[in-house]
């Protein structure tokens, strides 16, 4: 090895290169990773933040309350904090500027007289556009420049009355980053442990505030309650206040507050358009959404009613088909299994697989493999052997049974409570596999509405939350521009208000990424699923409409032969006469029933009006027949009608409900 020589310097003196530092291994917490990178969890922004925020807390909500089968309740509030009120809060005393010309926002002497001319020269544009007759348009003041600490901050309240959290347990629920109750086979809302907690990491980041939450569940007489924070890098709570508080309220659910820096302004439509987008997938819940501020007429109170008391059933957890497991989660199954025997594992850790089925299996798999051998004896070789078997086997599909889609009627009633459609078609679809989970697809079509901009307006659901952003690369939005000839359903693009809504369940919903964002339109069996869902609401809108057109071709019909009535009249009663003075003379006989009719009309008991009247009636008749016969084809009385909703009923109330695709039958005791 050469040894290393010494460089020449100016000066003629030699020095020796130094050593490189050498490397250190570091290792990072969950919670310093997304921390870092907490653009993956969908906290990009501070208005995004807010948003997020917003999500996560209402979605938890809703999981918490339809855990025990609770009629959600959910109140959520986002009050502006002033940045004099954010300084108390934090002990910070406010500083008037000493070096203008530090700040950001600093405008110079020469900036502004540019500014100012500028502000001149449109005014006596302004004027001189006056004084010629032209239409001037209002000047605006510019706003002035807001610097980068000038950050708004907000408090973030969600309320429920959802199951509660246990006392000794809501340290680690929100202080610790990837632990939670919804890791498991199972439709949830969320998946990756991360909702609260982010909101408690972008707070500690932006205002260095902690959490609070009170908590009780059913039956508890006290409130716990918790004032935490998050120590970033050993992914621990740092508890600053745990106590339990006095429950005379007998209240049971989770209030948390958490202080943030956000964007209300640049949000705002988002946050109230997902609000709006939340009451049509679940009807059966109650939101009172709130934003306050110091100034009143920018405060906002929007509450979305309950109406209907009809919930989803209840997502059970299911174990793993044998064709979705990769080789570390069989390992895991082995590591967490209670069973002794392959054949017992084989049995109960896998859906679909039998006994029969289990034995003909590990008779597949090699001498070294038997039904009696212990499971956790299993070498690597043997467990790569068993995920290679269940990757070329055929296994019957799972059943969609654990699956819990919100229904053709909460689907159709939410769109019909939030839209005001002229009219709508909703379809349900049958369970379908992708990688060995079962999905289903509904999907609702309407037309016309309240506040429906024309053309194409997308509403996307997935494991029935909304999805807002990156609606371009969504399987839903690809289908309906692309997939769907609206024309062959006598449905116009461009000009006809039209809504699509689909919503997509499944125990694994194939985001693309882990922001929730969007589903990817590369997985042919979940494109081919909500093609089929919006094409069979698009037969159903089909009819509708013809029918419609139908009753308005009568209606065009019965006003053109009343228009022509007067002329008509005028014509044959004409007519009638000459023929009369023909008979009264005896130039021309007439059978004895024509006859009749001419002596009326000379005797002057059939007049103009007479017969004018006659025609009215006949085509009135017509046109009720006509009517009668629409009504009856398309199951509608000629009586007004008006929405009926079932409202949530006393508890003491005995009642069997019948479900069918749209509508629910409710026979009391």
């Amino acid at each position: 090895m050469e040894s290393e020589s010494p460089i020449e310097t100016k000066k003629g003196k030699s020095r020796t290169p130094k050593k490189a530092k050498e490397s250190i291994l570091k290792q990072k917490s969950p919670a310093e990773f997304f921390a870092e990178n907490k653009n993956i969890a969908g906290f990009d922004n501070p208005g995004k933040c807010l948003y997020t925020t917003v999500r996560e807390l209402v979605e938890n909500a809703l999981d918490s309350a339809e855990s025990i089968s609770e009629l959600p309740v959910v109140d959520i509030t986002i009050e502006e904090i002033v940045k004099s009120k954010f300084n108390s809060m934090i002990g910070l005393v406010d500083r008037e500027r000493v070096d203008e010309e530090l700040y950001d926002d600093y405008e110079t002497a020469k900036a502004r007289e540019k500014r100012l001319a500028k502000e001149a020269r449109a005014l006596e544009m302004q004027a001189k556009n006056a004084a010629l007759g032209k239409k001037v348009k209002e000047h605006v003041v510019p706003k002035s420049v807001k610097g980068r600490g000038e950050a708004s901050f907000y408090r973030v309240t969600c309320k429920d009355n959802g199951r509660g959290m246990p006392h000794d347990d809501i340290p680690n629920m929100f202080g610790r980053v990837l632990s939670g109750t919804k890791y498991g086979l199972k439709q949830t809302r969320g998946k990756f442990g991360l909702g609260a907690k982010m909101a408690l990491i972008w707070s500690k980041m932006s205002t260095g505030l902690p959490i609070e939450i009170s908590s009780s569940m059913k039956g508890e007489n006290y409130i716990s309650f918790c004032r935490l924070d998050i120590d970033i890098h050993r992914n621990i709570p740092h508890i600053h206040l745990h106590e339990k508080r006095d429950n005379n309220d007998r209240w049971h659910g989770a209030e948390i507050q958490v202080v943030i820096e956000g964007n209300w302004t640049t949000y705002r439509s988002k946050i109230l358009h997902y609000m709006r987008q939340m009451a049509v997938i679940t009807p059966y819940a109650q939101f009172l959404f709130k934003f306050v501020t110091d100034t009143p007429d920018k405060n906002v109170t929007i509450k979305f009613a309950r109406r209907t008391d009809v919930m989803p059933p209840v997502p059970v957890e299911t174990k793993h088909h044998p064709s979705s497991v990769d080789i570390l989660l069989i390992k895991r199954l082995i590591a967490e299994t209670s069973k002794q025997t392959l054949l017992q594992f084989l049995q109960h850790e896998f859906v679909n697989i039998g006994k029969s089925l289990a034995e003909r299996l590990i008779g597949e798999m090699g001498p070294e493999f038997s039904p009696k051998m212990a499971v956790k004896s299993l070498t690597d070789q043997q467990i790569v052997r068993i995920h290679q078997l269940f990757r070329q086997a055929k296994f019957d599909d799972p059943s969609g049974d654990c699956l819990s889609p919100a229904g053709e009627y909460n689907l159709r009633l939410g769109i019909i409570k939030e839209l005001h459609p002229d009219m709508v078609a909703t379809y349900s679809g049958s369970a379908q596999i992708f990688e060995g989970h079962p999905f289903i697809v509904e999907a609702g079509v309407s037309v016309g509405g309240k506040d429906v901009k024309q053309g194409l307006n997308i509403f996307r659901f997935a494991n029935r939350i909304p999805l807002l952003f990156e609606q371009g690369g969504d399987v839903v939005t690809r289908t309906a521009l692309k997939r769907i000839t609206w024309n062959n359903y006598k449905i116009n693009q461009t000009q006809d208000k039209i809504g699509v809504f689909v919503s997509i369940v499944s125990t694994k919903v194939p985001f693309k990424g882990t922001g929730k964002e969007y589903i990817g339109d590369d997985i042919s069996e979940i494109a081919s699923a909500v093609k089929s869902a919006i094409q069979q609401c698009c037969i159903q809108l089909k009819l509708k409409i013809l029918k419609k057109m139908q009753a308005r071709e009568q209606q065009e019909r019965k006003r053109n032969l009343s228009k022509y009535i007067p002329d008509a009249t005028n014509a044959v009663y004409d007519v009638l006469k000459e023929m009369a003075k023909l008979h009264a003379s005896k130039k021309k006989r007439y059978e004895e029933g024509d006859a009749d009719i001419l002596q009326k009309v000379s005797d002057q008991l059939i007049t103009e009006e007479a017969l004018k009247e006659k025609l009215t009636q006949h085509v009135e008749k017509v046109d009720y027949e006509m009517a009668l016969e629409y009504a009856t084809q398309s199951g509608e009385s000629e009586e007004p009608r008006e929405d009926i909703y079932l409202e949530s009923l006393d508890a003491k109330s005995n009642f069997f409900d019948f479900h069918g695709p749209i509508f629910v039958f409710r026979l009391f005791l």
